[in-house]
């Protein structure tokens, strides 16, 4: 009886087997975009432990399958590997969509040397991570001079701002992680809120040519993107710390990343930076310290189907101003200028005195993206920003601690993207964004409101495209529109408002008249057009040409139109023009690059004709309760700029390199048959590199700077009475400095600690022989020579 039982069991599993085990499974992959078949992909079954290869129409089938869970993992050269897992219960078809496009692959791209560009026919380059990490302990501005063409404007060497071919303050439009930079960028000493630690890679386009970010970029844009998401499990990070001699200074900067393969990503990174007061090559430079704190949170899910981020990012800077630039009159920079040193000169000290700058930025983010197949990616996102700026006078009694200027600046957006790529040949990109901003000058300063109150509305709508005509040829076109409204309330003198004849020509926006002035409801409206075209044509597999024209179209920011006091960190009286009409800027560039395994040359050249450019230049002087101080004022005309930048690098041995940047930029007022002021003077510099990566992956460069003399510039020079001798005074502030030559070195090593962890050492010495020179585009040159030799040396742990 035992055997039969067991014998009918036996007979009922087969049987059961038997029915279960022989369901087939029909698939079909295509490409996401626009459906074409993926013929020769790779398809693992897990429960089979087995590879199979879709045919040339991608279809593919498994046969005797048991009814459960079916796991397929789905890779084809160029695609993004897929797992999909289905529930069987029967024969059963599927369709699955892979991705086919190597450029949004690179989107989640793990490898480090993998460089994403963000447009295709501007004038472009790339910093990556590793060019990134020598600048920890400095700023944006420094970093972005590694780019030919791309100089600063300068408040000492704490506060640089980036200059584009002679364009900079609001005419660089900076992106930080998607999100563009509201922090009173409008003033020469306003440096951006960014801390350089936070980037992984920065884009620098000169002009226009990224409609999709604004169209009022004149001089161009700067796109700072983080580290990109790794689809996989992993833990990694680094820390650097360093320190260096001039200014005593130090500085630690760390970032974790946690990444899974879900798509599920985490990042925090921190840096804080503490100097002293720098040195020039003779004399310390008195009150010249920094100290900075950053912090940036980064978190969410990114597949290629959909995704979506939460960021956060703080920065606190407080910034010394040199002491000897606190002028007390016109006077002080005549005195200054004949000194050839500053006139206060003190002991080292970490303490941060008045003058000086305290600045909080806070960003925060938030995006939402999805891919429909067949059609293209939707991405929606909010992003909120608050600046606060606080510029301390050197004030007496119980305004000791008080600032002469406190601005808040609350920045609210939102954006709608859609990029429909499903054709490879044409892509077409649109977007729609909405911005509100209100900036709030607190009187309780007890000083004259430089800026006023005021709330900014702005629209804007763009559409662009990319054609693929051949294999060799790409053309881009881009179109787009923004509202930009000012809504301010300002109090003038009397005298001023009739002095200026706005009495005549703005008397309907007086809403309330005092003893000595009015109060006013300026509200202006700007209409703003801006396009672009481009073409990119490989002549062969070494020589390429990009062709890219540009319009663009920027309104008068609030300090060109409604500057009207003592500017006290700047030590001048400034006045904006409530008459200004916005900027209209027409670009053309061209660029011939020729790569070859030893050589790469780049030449840009370009002509920017600029309507109704607005520029801030000295003509007088005024007297205050402090006594004379000059008169800068905002004025408008035609302008046109044009250079060339050239980049050449020629790998000499396998081991020695030679690079070569060279930039040169002219720049003129076309009504007053004048040159512009604040041009940067022609530059070269030479680099040449060893390398040994055998030797613990050990280089070695020494770097060559000639910036020399600015031979064309205004003369905007003026006499003020000696009220005391009766004598007049000549006031130099128009005659550049002489050339000077700088020598730089820097050297760094890897060791590997384990298989996972690296140690990067890097020793650098700028101003090797500690050259004693000045800056045509430092604005504090009147009173001081730039810094002398500093010795850094920085450690990075990567783990």
């Amino acid at each position: 009886m035992t055997r039969f039982i067991i014998g009918v069991v036996m007979a009922l599993s087969c049987y059961s087997y038997s029915q279960n085990c022989k369901f087939t499974f029909l698939g079909e992959l295509s490409d996401f975009h626009d459906g074409s078949p993926i013929s020769s992909a790779t398809i693992y079954i897990k429960e089979k432990d087995k590879y199979i290869v879709s045919d040339l129409d991608g279809k593919f089938k498994i046969e005797n399958l048991c009814s459960g869970a079916l796991t397929l993992t789905i890779s084809h050269v160029g695609c993004e590997t897929k797992t999909v897992s289905y529930s069987i219960a029967g024969d059963t078809f599927k369709r699955i969509s892979i991705e086919h496009h190597v450029e949004e692959l690179n989107e989640v791209s793990v490898s480090a040397s993998s460089t994403k560009k963000e447009t295709t026919t501007a004038q472009e380059t790339v910093i990556k991570a590793n060019t990134l990490k020598k600048y920890s302990a400095l700023n944006l501005g420094d970093a972005l001079k590694e780019v030919a063409g791309v100089s600063s404007i300068n408040t000492g060497n704490t506060i640089v701002k980036p200059m584009i071919n002679g364009m900079h303050s609001s005419r660089i439009l900076i992106m930080n992680n998607g999100v563009r930079q509201q922090d009173q960028e409008w003033g020469i000493e306003h440096a951006p809120n960014i801390d350089i630690n936070s980037a992984n890679q920065i884009s620098v386009i000169k002009g226009s040519g990224a409609l999709a970010y604004g169209g009022d970029a004149v001089g161009g844009v700067v796109v700072i993107n983080p580290g990109r998401v790794i689809l996989k499990d992993t833990l990694y990070g680094r820390t650097i710390i360093g320190g260096q001699t001039n200014g005593k200074g130090y500085n630690i900067s760390s970032t974790l990343n946690k990444n899974y393969r879900s798509g599920w990503f985490a990042q925090v990174q921190g840096s804080y930076k503490r100097n002293g007061d720098f040195k020039a090559p003779d004399y310390n430079l008195t009150n010249t310290g920094l100290d900075s704190k950053g912090l940036s949170v980064q978190f969410g899910k990114k597949k290629f189907e959909s995704g979506f981020e939460i960021f956060y990012s703080y920065l606190d800077n407080e910034i010394g101003i040199l002491g000897a630039s606190h002028i007390g009159s016109v006077f002080d920079i005549e005195r200054a200028i004949n000194a050839g040193q500053p006139l206060l000169i003190e002991d080292f000290s970490y303490d941060i005195n008045a003058p000086k700058q305290k600045i909080t930025h806070h960003l925060a983010k938030a995006n939402y993206f999805k891919r429909f197949q067949g059609f293209g990616k939707v991405s929606l996102q909010y992003d909120y920003q608050n600046n606060q700026r606080l510029e301390f006078d050197v004030r007496i009694g119980d305004r000791r601690d008080i600032p002469a200027i406190d601005l808040t600046l609350q920045t609210h957006s939102i954006l709608a993207d859609v990029n429909l790529d499903s054709n490879l040949d044409r892509k077409i990109n649109f977007g729609i964004m909405g911005r509100y901003q209100n900036n709030f000058a607190d009187p309780d300063t007890g000083v004259r409101r430089l800026i006023p109150d005021y709330d900014k509305y702005d629209f804007g709508i763009y559409t662009t495209t990319e054609w693929r005509l051949n294999d060799d040829l790409l053309v881009d076109a881009g179109l787009r529109y923004d509202f930009n409204r000012i809504d301010a309330k300002k109090f003038y003198r009397i005298s001023r408002w009739e002095e200026r004849g706005y009495d005549e020509d703005f008397s309907d926006i007086i809403i309330e008249e005092l003893a000595t002035q009015l109060l006013t409801n300026p509200v202006f409206n700007f209409h703003n057009i801006s396009a672009s075209l481009g073409a990119r044509l490989n002549l062969d597999e070494k020589n390429q040409l990009l062709f890219n024209y540009s319009l663009a179209s920027r309104p008068p920011n609030p300090s060109e139109l409604f500057s009207d006091g003592l500017h006290h960190s700047a030590a001048r009286f400034e006045l904006g023009d409530l008459r200004f009409d916005k900027e209209l800027a027409n670009r053309v560039s061209l660029s011939y690059s020729h790569n070859t395994s030893r050589l790469r040359f780049l030449s840009e050249v370009f002509y920017n004709r600029i309507t109704d450019f607005i520029y801030l230049r000295p003509f007088d002087f005024i007297l205050t309760g402090r006594g004379p101080f000059p008169i800068w004022e905002y004025q408008q005309t035609d302008a046109e700029l044009f250079g060339i930048d050239l980049t050449v690098t020629y790998d000499i041995t396998d081991a020695l390199q030679w690079q070569n940047k060279t930039s040169l930029t002219k720049g003129y007022d076309l009504e007053a048959d004048l040159p512009l002021i604040d041009i940067p003077p022609f530059s070269t510099m030479n680099q040449l590199r060893y390398l040994n990566t055998k030797w613990y992956n050990f280089s070695a460069s020494l770097k060559s700077e000639w910036v020399f003399e600015q031979n064309e510039f205004p003369d905007f020079n003026f006499e003020v009475e000696d009220q005391l001798t009766g004598d007049m005074i000549l006031l130099d502030i128009s005659t550049p400095p002489p050339a000077y030559h700088l020598l730089h070195f820097y050297s760094e090593a890897t060791f590997a600690l384990s298989e996972k962890t690296s140690l990067n050492v890097g020793l650098g010495i700028n101003n090797l022989f500690d050259t004693s020179y000045r800056n045509y585009l430092n604005r504090l040159r009147f009173f001081a020579d730039d810094i002398g030799r500093n010795i850094t040396l920085q450690i990075q742990l990567n783990y």
